[in-house]
């Protein structure tokens, strides 16, 4: 599967933005999307999943509360909903995907990325 994430951009913090993951190649609903971001100088880290099998969603305890994971396998498409932004949730945000049943942590349990959207949250 192809995944092409978009809806990145700068806002100040307190506010909202929603990413886009849009998958192709193959047959989206299949997958299990992660979300994951890296600020400069630190390591990727999952921010949250959605499971293919049943649309169930796991977060960090960082965005809990504030992010919200979605799909809409009629569009092939994963969100990623984002409130109440802070600073420190600037990073370059990238959707991953594989077909195990379970939101995995590591980004090398993930076999297909998207391109990565910048956020950039200003205080």
């Amino acid at each position: 599967v192809q995944l092409q994430a978009s809806g990145g951009g700068l806002v100040q913090a307190g506010d909202s933005l929603r990413l886009s993951c849009v998958g192709s190649g193959d047959t989206f609903s299949r997958y299990t999307i992660g979300w994951f971001r890296q600020a400069p100088g630190k390591e990727r880290e999952l921010v949250g999943g959605i499971k293919w099998s049943d649309s169930g969603t796991s977060y960090v305890d960082s965005v809990k509360g504030r992010f919200t994971i979605s799909r809409d396998n009629s569009k092939n498409t994963a969100y990623l909903e984002m409130n109440s932004l802070r600073p420190e949730d600037t990073a370059v945000y990238y959707c991953a995907a594989n077909r195990a049943l379970w939101v995995g942590m590591l980004p090398s349990q993930y076999g297909y990325w998207g391109q990565g959207t910048l956020v950039t949250v200003s205080s």
